[in-house]
């Protein structure tokens, strides 16, 4: 539901117009040195306010509500919050009868038979990545020296991003993007043959991300387009280094000590300036409808760090597990 990992298990809550969002951390080790300093870097690679992004810009000033004293975590449930501050609620109230193409407005009430705080997209929102992002700044300490980098390497098509963001903005449209990330000096023997392997944790979060619709590791897709003699990463050293990386990283559901390699796709916003058909629940009709308010061109601009996130909860659950195995 709104929770994920085993020892290192993180709980999600809060809506985009609520008071609050933030994350619950289970299973934070004791005596990791953190300060809220830590977390304004990568929450400032998130925000919006940037060219192509949505002008709705929050504080983000995290709030340590537990689990945490004289400037260590103590081993008891780590909170991290956030207050909602720069909410235009009034922008939304149509959305309730006639919902938006290519958002959550309709499955989120049909869901929640039509108690959900519909709001910003409520608890579907990105705004609650605002707590992943948290989360993952306290991960990266327990990973440490493993380094993670995600970055936007295409976006509606075209390498050149700040162009097509321009682009998209003239058109009064939007645009989704390619990212890819890398996550180095990752030991070997993380994860399990089957249900739990690495491929199978990270998708499972990266999708939790709103807005990616695919991911790929390694060779990916063009993988089926490989010979075996092409895509077989050779061995060149006892610690399993290899010559090439189709793998990703991973083989056996397993890391291989190679760097971990990913990508994934991001589809365009769905809330654009343009008009379009819809269907209106009150009438029984179709009909056009303009989403003003305040939303991303390129949503795949402020999701890097998020995945970056993402790929260090899994990878400090999976390490913890793998501790835990040490007789």
């Amino acid at each position: 539901m709104n929770s994920f990992g085993r020892l290192f298990r993180v709980h999600i809550y809060g809506e985009s117009h609520g008071k609050i969002a933030g994350i619950l951390i289970d299973g934070c080790p004791p005596g990791l040195p953190l300060k809220t300093a830590d977390f304004q870097k990568d929450l400032a690679r998130r925000k919006g306010g940037k060219a192509g992004t949505t002008s709705r810009v929050e504080a983000d000033t995290v709030v340590i509500k537990s689990g945490h004293f004289n400037g260590k975590t103590t081993g008891a449930p780590l909170c991290l919050e956030f207050s909602n501050q720069e909410m235009r609620s009034k922008d939304y109230e149509i959305f309730k009868d006639i919902p938006r193409p290519g958002q959550a407005d309709l499955t989120a009430s049909q869901k929640f038979y039509g108690f959900n705080d519909f709001h910003g997209g409520g608890h579907f929102s990105g705004r609650l990545t605002v707590g992943l992002v948290a989360a993952g700044v306290v991960a990266r300490k327990i990973i440490r020296p493993v380094s993670i980098r995600a970055r936007l390497i295409e976006a509606g098509g075209e390498k050149n991003i700040q162009k097509a963001v321009e682009q998209a903005v003239k058109e009064r449209d939007s645009i989704g993007g390619i990212i890819e990330c890398r996550a180095n000096r990752v030991p070997p023997g993380l994860g399990e043959p089957f249900f739990d392997s690495v491929e199978s944790l990270i998708s499972h979060l990266i999708f939790s991300i709103p807005g990616v619709k695919a991911i790929e590791f390694g060779a990916g897709v063009a993988s089926a387009g490989m010979k075996g003699s092409e895509h077989n990463d050779l061995i060149i050293s006892r610690e399993g280094k290899t010559a090439t990386n189709h793998a990703g990283g991973i083989n056996g559901g397993l890391t291989n000590g190679n760097p971990l390699v990913f990508r994934l796709a991001v589809k365009p916003t769905a809330s654009i300036p343009r008009p379009q058909l819809t269907f209106n629940l009150k009438t029984g009709r179709r009909e056009y409808l303009e989403i003003e308010g305040r939303h991303d061109t390129c949503i795949a601009l402020r999701i890097p760090v998020i995945v970056e996130a993402a790929v260090a909860i899994v990878l400090a659950d999976l390490l913890l597990l793998r501790k835990s195995q040490l007789v």
